[in-house]
This record gives structure tokens, C-alpha cells and sequence, in this order.
């Protein structure tokens, strides 16, 4: 099962906006916000909940894809997340998220007994490629017990 399969099948608002997955490697996340009128803002463009939500489900797959051989003695989660709206998005939008630090340096902290913070970058382009949006969530690999 791909990573983005995983979280379709158990986050329930990855299935709810009908993100896709395009690619998922620890290098590079790339998911998709299909056009929807039901998520639509007053402007016709995504709402800027589902924005947040495909930029924060982008640095996820990231995270798991960098650090999912971690799962069985830390918990990957969400410190705190900062929002930029650059332009107005319309029509389809595409995120993809980068780690802002090398994942061998997180697993080192780790590994000294550490709770490690790491930076992910976003950003949603629209079709024509320009970035209507960037976004930065910051993550944790909270050790087990």
C-alpha cells in the first residue's frame, strides 16, 4: 500500500476534498486539489480551509515518507503551522512539500533521546504555475513512551 493510499484510507478529510497523490518520496510530496464548487470561497477559487488542509496533508506524506521506518519508536506530529496567501488560487491547485532539514539529522536527534523539530515547506501552485500559497508546518518525531 503507497503512502498516499495509507492516509486515504485512514484520514478521513484526505477523502472528503478528494486530494490526490501524485508523488510521495522523502524528498518530495506532490498532492492535488481537485476543482470542487462545494469547496469553493467567495472569489471562486478553493477555500482557504481545504488550502490549509492539502499544504498540512503534503507535509504529512513528506514526513512519513522520510521517517516511516521511525513508526515503531516515534510518532510523527504537527507542532505548529504558518499560512501565506500570495495569489488567488482557481481551478485545480497542486502542493508539494519539502523537509527544511536533512532527515539524517532528525534521526540523530532522535536517536540522542531527543524530541526533534523539523521545518516543511510548501508550496500550492496553480495550474499555470504561479504559487497562490505558501505554507510551513513544523513537525515532531515525538518518542514513544
Amino acid at each position: 500500500m503507497s503512502i498516499g493510499e495509507l492516509l486515504a484510507a485512514t484520514v478521513p478529510m484526505v477523502r472528503t476534498l478528494n486530494l490526490e497523490y501524485l508523488e510521495t518520496t522523502p524528498e518530495k510530496a506532490v498532492l492535488a486539489l481537485p476543482d470542487q464548487s462545494e469547496y469553493r470561497n467567495h472569489v471562486g477559487g478553493p477555500h482557504a480551509g481545504a488550502m490549509f488542509t492539502l499544504g498540512e496533508s503534503a507535509s504529512g506524506a513528506i514526513v512519513l515518507a522520510a521517517f516511516g521506518d521511525q513508526l515503531s519508536r516515534a510518532v510523527p506530529l504537527p507542532v505548529t503551522a504558518e499560512i501565506a496567501f500570495k495569489k488567488i488560487a482557481l481551478g485545480p491547485v497542486t502542493a508539494t512539500a519539502t523537509l527544511g532539514r536533512p532527515a539524517a539529522e532528525v534521526v540523530a536527534e532522535l536517536d540522542e533521546g531527543k524530541r526533534p523539530e523539523f521545518p516543511v515547506t510548501v508550496a500550492i501552485q496553480r495550474a499555470d504555475g504561479a504559487v497562490t500559497t505558501e505554507m510551513t508546518v513544523t513537525w515532531t518525531l515525538r518518542p514513544n513512551g
